[in-house]
């Protein structure tokens, strides 16, 4: 490659890979915060859930018995539980059934 051109394309690098995983549970004070939030979702509100002390597929499952529980969609986003909807109510339930020390955070 010549010193004045410029790289539009190149098929070295491969498939660029997502984030790696981080494989180690979050530390922190060891309670489960659940907050509402709407804020860069078009005032769709979500249920989000910060501090659980899990991570990758264990994490994945936790979601998937919530949104179960809630009847509604949901997703893990940088290590956060989003869960549509303001559940808070039932989320702090089902969190404690499941020996977790649960807080409601925020409004």
């Amino acid at each position: 490659m010549s010193k004045n051109s410029r790289l539009v394309y190149s098929t070295d690098g491969g498939r660029v890979s997502e984030k790696p995983q981080n494989t180690e549970a979050p530390t922190g004070d060891g309670i489960v915060r659940i907050q509402r939030s709407s804020k860069g979702r078009g005032g769709k509100t979500v249920s989000v859930i910060t501090g659980v002390p899990l991570v990758g597929d264990e994490l994945k499952s936790l979601t998937k018995k919530l949104k179960q529980v809630c009847g509604t969609g949901g997703a893990v986003k940088e290590g956060n539980i989003e869960i549509q909807g303001d559940h808070r109510d039932t989320l702090k339930a089902t969190l404690e059934k499941l020996d977790y020390t649960v807080k409601l955070a925020g409004g």
